[in-house]
């Protein structure tokens, strides 16, 4: 049997369980872990400037793929605190990532050490396992178990907590033998899956809520398949975007109070039964106005986790099973009733939310300057391909890009849709564009989220992981502001200031040019909405040529109130900007104007 450190132990088992990159900062509690690093080989590190950064990063890129498990690093103390928001943010979004933090010594834990906390009982209600080992020999087991968890049912994130002296403990480790445990997921049976389908027999406008279960299934091609057999209309969740392309004739917009589609929550509206597959009935989605939501419709809850069905109301049946089970099922028995006549025919039901699809749009062609903010994903849309990746986390800027950017991928939407943390876009960013480096990547951000991690852009400079940042600029949290409009206040919510330095940008404040060129990025300043085309354009050879992050930051217009409900009704949408009345109001609709 081999003899090795516990954290060499560690390193060949992250090898075995199919890790290849890290993203971390060490220290001194956790250098036995860096050293084993080092000298196991077979890892790429990516050195972060903030742990915060380095969870964002591994979120980042464990969303990027299927079966990839992002890994982030950290020593004793602050760098376990820093990384509680990425595993909150990963939970909240079923993201399994891999938190390694170093510990005082075993013996002096609990004497109020330097930079000793018990980090197990902090992360503890964001991960499905935190623990502190302390015993050298448990170390393979519990990084055993950790992948396990990690995998099976709700994936989730597990935090290991590895004291130095056990890190340096040398023990009987044979990595040759090594194997993963078997992972576990619920499946639906049969019945439960013809019990289910009944409802959409029965339906006359039913509709599928595909959520992110199934782009964490990789089971999109399955439900595109079930759409198409049963001709029922899609409705994907925020975080289920992309599971079926936004231009198929089955895609009839998303719902909300927020993130939503005017097409998409008149189409739900009229609906009257709903399967919802691996999605949990958030409250953007659905609203704080339940009776609104359900109506008289019927619901069928397909999850994963047996504690989502019923949390938010009860469904008229629930099945516990994993989203690609379940879909594979529902094939099999759709394939079955279609091959005996006995599948109704949907065609005027799809129609007409095609139609819907084709009438209800927003407005995105507005020439004015400073820039208003529909102007800038509309010239998005006809820069950024349908191979892009987008990234975005929180705020007016992910919400008007959720309503009016386009997209036709599983995993080419990556947000953080539960926790939505400020900061989460550059290194999460960078964790995708590590994770698919062939890939076209744009990240989104307004102002305040680019300012809060923005160091993590010399990372990317450091490491030469290119991508393009559109940064919108109003100088205001404007989310916060919009939000304040019921309260009749606009209070600590203006980022407005004349920049000594930068006088020609009046009262935008930041210099976000000179910032980003300062940390090693390049990036162009747009005040016209003419420019933007040729900006973005600019950015992607950029990016190409010098292999760093490019920012094109747009100059908004100080204030605009994106549609939303005020509410939270998803009957009751305020629409504070014209509306699309004429072709040429908006030009990168998924379907041209219908008047």
């Amino acid at each position: 049997m081999a003899r090795m450190t516990a954290a060499r132990a560690a390193v060949e088992i992250l090898k075995r369980e199919g890790v290849t990159d890290a993203f971390g900062v060490p220290g001194a509690a956790i250098n036995p872990f860096y050293k084993a690093l080092e000298e196991g080989g077979g890892i790429n590190h990516t050195l972060a400037r903030h742990v915060e950064g380095a969870s964002h990063m591994a979120e980042g890129y464990t969303r990027t793929k299927p079966g990839n498990i992002g890994v982030c690093i950290g020593t004793s103390g602050p760098a376990g605190t820093d990384m509680i928001t990425g595993l909150y943010s990963a939970i909240g979004d079923s993201i399994p990532i891999l938190c390694i933090t170093g510990q005082a010594p075993t013996n002096v834990i609990h004497k109020e050490d330097f930079q000793a906390v018990d980090i197990a009982s902090i992360a503890g209600p964001v991960t499905k396992m935190a623990v502190t080992v302390l015993e050298a020999a448990q170390v393979p087991g519990v990084f055993q178990q950790a992948f396990h968890l990690m995998r099976s049912g709700r994936p989730g994130p597990v935090l290991i907590d590895l004291p130095i002296d056990v890190q340096l403990t040398e023990i009987e480790f044979d990595p040759e033998t090594y194997e993963p445990l078997p992972v576990y997921k619920p499946a639906a049976t049969r019945a439960q899956i013809e019990k289910a389908i009944s409802f959409l027999l029965a339906a006359e406008r039913p509709v599928i809520v595909a959520g992110g279960g199934i782009i964490g299934a990789d089971a999109s091609d399955l439900l595109v398949e079930f759409a198409e057999l049963t001709q029922t209309p899609v409705i994907p969740t925020l975080m289920g975007w992309g599971a079926l392309p936004d231009d198929h004739e089955l895609n009839a917009g998303m719902v909300g109070v927020q993130t939503s589609h005017r097409y998409g929550n008149a189409n739900f509206l009229e609906s009257d039964v709903v399967l919802g597959i691996g999605n949990r009935w958030a409250n953007r989605h659905t609203g704080y106005k339940l009776d609104v939501y359900r109506g008289e419709r019927k619901f069928v809850h397909v999850d994963i986790e047996p504690t989502q069905i019923g949390r938010i109301f009860p469904p008229d049946y629930g099945v516990v099973s994993d989203a690609k089970a379940a879909l594979e099922l529902f094939i099999e028995v759709a394939k079955e009733l279609k091959a005996a006549g006995k599948l109704p025919d949907r065609s005027d039901w799809v129609a007409s939310t095609q139609e819907r699809k084709a009438t209800l749009l927003r407005r995105t062609h507005f020439d004015n300057v400073p820039v208003k903010p529909q102007r800038v994903y509309e010239e998005m849309n006809k820069a950024f391909g349908p191979d892009t990746r987008y990234v975005t986390t929180i705020g007016l800027s992910q919400i008007a890009g959720a309503q009016m950017l386009h997209v036709y991928k599983p995993r080419h939407w990556i947000n953080c849709g539960q926790a939505g943390p400020l900061g989460w876009t550059i290194p999460a960013a960078i964790g995708v564009a590590k994770a698919d480096p062939d890939a076209p990547v744009v990240a989104l951000s307004g102002d305040y989220d680019f300012q809060f991690l923005i160091e993590e852009l010399a990372v990317a400079a450091q490491h030469r992981i290119p991508y393009v940042h559109v940064l919108v600029n109003n100088a205001y949290l404007g989310l916060i502001r919009q939000a304040q409009i019921g309260l009749d206040i606009n209070f600590q919510v203006n980022l407005e200031f004349e920049n000594i330095n930068t006088p020609e940008i009046g009262v935008y404040g930041v210099d976000h040019v000179k910032v980003a060129e300062g940390l090693g990025c390049k990036a162009i300043r747009v005040t016209e909405p003419d420019q933007l085309g040729a900006a973005f354009e600019q950015a992607k050879k950029l990016a190409a040529e010098y292999r760093v992050p490019v920012v094109v930051e747009a100059i908004l217009e100080r204030i605009t109130n994106i549609s939303m409900s005020r509410t939270m009704d998803i009957s009751d949408i305020s629409e504070f900007e014209d509306l699309a009345t004429e072709p040429g109001h908006a030009p990168t609709s998924i379907k041209p104007l219908k008047v």
